[in-house]
C-alpha cells in the first residue's frame, strides 16, 4: 500500500525534514518504489514534482532535499502500485481546478468496481488509477452541489464527509485533500498526526540518523502540523487518527472533526 504525508502551518514552513524521511521508505527502509510526488502551495498557485523512479535513488528527489520547500500546505506520497500502470500520469498527487483554487489530493488504499460505479462528469481522470478516479467524482459531487463556495465552509466539509463515507464502502480510502486554504485528512486504516509549537526542541527521523532542532528553524508563535501513514520521527507523540475520522487543518491548527 503507498503512504502519504501532508503539512499545515500556520507559516510558510520548510516541509524537507519529512520529505527526506518519506523518501526513504521509497525503496531503501521499505517498499514503496513505484514513484513519487510533491505539491505544496504558494499563495494560489503550487509546484508539483513527480517521477517514476524509487525516491530514494531519484536525483530530483535528492534535488528536493537540498532545496528550501517552504509552503503552508504540503501533500506528498510514495507509490506502491496496485491498480494502474507505472506512468507519470498514475503518480500522485493529482490537482484539478474548481472555484479558481488548485486542488490537491493523495490517496492510498484499494477501492473496487469504482470504475463501473462511479460516473464522472466535468472532471475526467488522465491516468487509470482508482485515485484519480474518485478525486474527479469527489469534485464533481462538489461542483454539483456548490456551483460557489458556500459562505460556510463547514458546509463544505461536512458534504465531503458524507460522501467519503460513500467511497469507504468501496474499499480503504486514506487520503489528504486541500483546496489551498485548507488540508482535509481522511482515515480509513491509518493515518497519524503530530502537531509542533512552542516550546520547540529536536526530532529524530525514524527511517534515516538525522534530526533537526527545531528551536533553531522556528518563531515561538509558530504552530505546523506533520500528517503520515506512519510516524517520520521516532522522539515525538503521533497522535493516531481512528478508522473513520476526517480532520481539517488550517494554519496547523484542527478546525474541523467528523467522526463515524
Amino acid at each position: 500500500m503507498c503512504q502519504l504525508m501532508g503539512m499545515s502551518a500556520n507559516v510558510p514552513t520548510d516541509a524537507r525534514f519529512s520529505f527526506t524521511g518519506l523518501v526513504e521508505r521509497a525503496g531503501r527502509t521499505d517498499i514503496h518504489k513505484d514513484g513519487w510526488g510533491l505539491l505544496f502551495y504558494i499563495g494560489k498557485g503550487v509546484q508539483e514534482f513527480r517521477d517514476l523512479k524509487a525516491g530514494s535513488e531519484c536525483d530530483v528527489a535528492n534535488f528536493l532535499k537540498q532545496q528550501c520547500i517552504k509552503s503552508n500546505i504540503v501533500v506528498s506520497h510514495i507509490r506502491q502500485a496496485n491498480v494502474g500502470a507505472l506512468t507519470l500520469e498514475n503518480t500522485h498527487p493529482f490537482r484539478r481546478e474548481l472555484w479558481g483554487q488548485n486542488w490537491g489530493f493523495a490517496h492510498n488504499g484499494q477501492l473496487e468496481g469504482i470504475h463501473e460505479q462511479l460516473t464522472l462528469g466535468r472532471y475526467l481522470p488522465i491516468g487509470t488509477t482508482d485515485s484519480e478516479h474518485i478525486f474527479c467524482w469527489l469534485l464533481d459531487q462538489i461542483h454539483q452541489a456548490f456551483p460557489e463556495p458556500p459562505e460556510d465552509p463547514q458546509i463544505l466539509y461536512s458534504f465531503i464527509y458524507e460522501k467519503r463515507k460513500y467511497l469507504h464502502d468501496f474499499g480503504v480510502c486514506n487520503f489528504l485533500l486541500s483546496d489551498g486554504d485548507v488540508l482535509m485528512a481522511h482515515c480509513s486504516n491509518k493515518l497519524q498526526w503530530v502537531t509542533r509549537r512552542a516550546p520547540f526542541g529536536p526530532a529524530l527521523l525514524k527511517d534515516l540518523d538525522f534530526s533537526v532542532d527545531f528551536a533553531a528553524e522556528t518563531t515561538p508563535n509558530d504552530v505546523v502540523t506533520v500528517l503520515a501513514t506512519e510516524p517520520l520521527t521516532t522522539n515525538e507523540t503521533w497522535s493516531v487518527m481512528s478508522p473513520g475520522d476526517m480532520l481539517v487543518f488550517k494554519a496547523g491548527e484542527v478546525i474541523a472533526k467528523f467522526f463515524d
